[in-house]
Parts: structure tokens; sequence; C-alpha cells
């Protein structure tokens, strides 16, 4: 029997509405469309849970970094471990003030979280935009879509014009930057040294010239075991930093299971993925 189910016909209803998974959710949806669910048992052979995992990622301590060279010397070895082990770390004490990380979660929070009409100014798929806001930056690429509406930036080198960004978050975000930046700085001069290269050997290549901020948000899902927030990827990108929210979703596959990533009030995730690892 031929069916006639139109995937974009429905993809673009749902992109036209401007409303992003959140508005499904603030409609009132019992059963969540079509383009959003994931056929199961299409993963990798690997355990499906992490619950009894004997594994924990990496977590690194920058206390003294710069004070003590012996210190400095322990964490260098620390870092040259999880890339080529794991290609994922945990950092604390890093220098990012925990106030600043609350505040980038509430205010990007916020913004996903405010009305429709204002967010709707903000909702594209052309990347000329400094700003944009929509669900999916591949929905018309990928055979199935994510449940997660996503903000982002790009805000070095050439950052945006302050008044390009949201009222809601826009001072944080370029607050956050300044800091981010200075983190990200700190750890390619880690990864140089790991390398057996000089400190400035990936600054010098202008590995840290770059930082673009995403702000993932997740509705609460009427059919969660449906759908999926983040689907199984390898990224490949130099560095990424991630928020650590109070709720655990983010796994690593290590020794071929699923480890979960959890959340330490305060800490930053360093998601190098394949490319540094290598």
């Amino acid at each position: 029997m031929k069916s006639n189910y139109d995937r974009r016909s429905e993809l673009k209803t749902f992109d036209e509405s401007k409303a992003g998974v959140k508005g499904l959710v603030d409609a009132g949806v019992e059963k969540i469309p079509r383009i959003f669910i994931h056929e199961q048992n299409k993963h990798y052979n690997v355990s499906d849970s992490s619950c009894d995992s004997k594994f924990s990622i990496p977590i690194i301590d920058f206390e003294g970094i710069d004070k003590d060279v012996t210190l400095r010397d322990n964490i260098v070895n620390k870092v040259r471990d999880a890339c080529e082990n794991w290609g994922i770390f945990q950092v604390v004490n890093h220098g990012v003030e925990v106030t600043v990380l609350d505040e980038i979660i509430d205010r990007i929070r916020g913004f996903h979280e405010q009305d429709l009409e204002v967010k709707k100014e903000f909702y594209t798929r052309d990347l000329s935009r400094s700003f944009t806001y929509n669900a999916n930056f591949d929905f018309y690429q990928a055979q199935v879509a994510i449940w997660r509406d996503t903000i982002y930036c790009s805000m070095a080198p050439c950052p945006p014009n302050p008044v390009e960004l949201p009222e809601v978050c826009r001072d944080i975000m370029i607050d956050y930057t300044k800091k981010a930046m200075k983190l990200g700085l700190t750890i390619s001069e880690l990864l140089s040294e790991a390398l057996g290269l000089k400190l400035n050997h990936l600054k010098d290549m202008g590995c840290v010239e770059g930082l673009s901020l995403l702000g993932h948000y997740y509705p609460a899902c009427p059919e969660p075991d449906m759908t999926l927030g983040l689907t199984e990827h390898s990224d490949a990108t130099f560095v990424t930093i991630l928020l650590q929210d109070q709720i655990s979703g983010l796994q690593v596959l290590y020794q071929n299971q699923w480890v979960d990533v959890i959340p330490i009030p305060g800490s930053l995730v360093v998601n190098l993925g394949d490319m540094m690892q290598f």
C-alpha cells in the first residue's frame, strides 16, 4: 500500500510556524509529529544503559595551574591521558565564576521561554544573520528531526553588534564569551604542551580565535521513548565547552559502553571529539 505521508510538507508546516519544538508542547500536543520519531534499535552494538558503568569521565582540577610548575605538569599529563583515551574531560576550578555559568543558563532558558511573538523575530535559517533561533540546524537534511530548539551566535573573532542580540540574554552572552575565550586559551596551551609543542603553538595556528555560542533547549516530551534530544555523532571540532545544568543527558562512548557525563555544579565539559583525540 502506497503511503500518502508527505514528510516535506510536514517539515515546512512546522518550520513556518516559527514556534519550534516548544511550540508543540505549548499547544498541548500528546502525540509527537512523525518527523521526530526515531526508529529504535538502530544504534551501535553497545550497552544501552550506563547506570551500572564502572567508568567515569576524567575530572581535572585547574586550581593553581599558573602558580606551580610541578602542578601544571601534572595537569598536562591528565589532559594528555584524557584526550588520548576519552576525547572528553570535565574541568573544575577553571576560572569562570559559578554566577556567570548560572546566569547564562538562566538567560538562555529565558529566551526560549519568552512569548512566541518575541522569539519569532529571531527564527531563521539565514546563516548570514548574527543571531539565529530555530529547531535543528539540519532540519531539512537530517533523516529524522531531534526534540530540541537552539539559539546560535558566532561571538568571535567578529563579535556581533550588541543590538542584534536578544535583550534577555545580551549582556551575559558578551560577559560569558570573554571568560570562555580566556579559558579556551588556557586549554589550548595545555593541549600544546601535551603534544610536546611550544606553549603558544595552537594559538599561533589561529585555533583560539573563534567562539560560537549555542544554547540548546529540550522541552518536556509527551513520548520521550519515541524521539531523541541528540543523536549519536563523532564531533570533529577543535574544542567545545558545554555548560552543565542539573539534568544529565550527555553520554560518551567509551570501551563500547555509554558512560554518563555526571553534572558537577560549576564545572565545564571540554569535548574534543575525534580530531584532537587522533
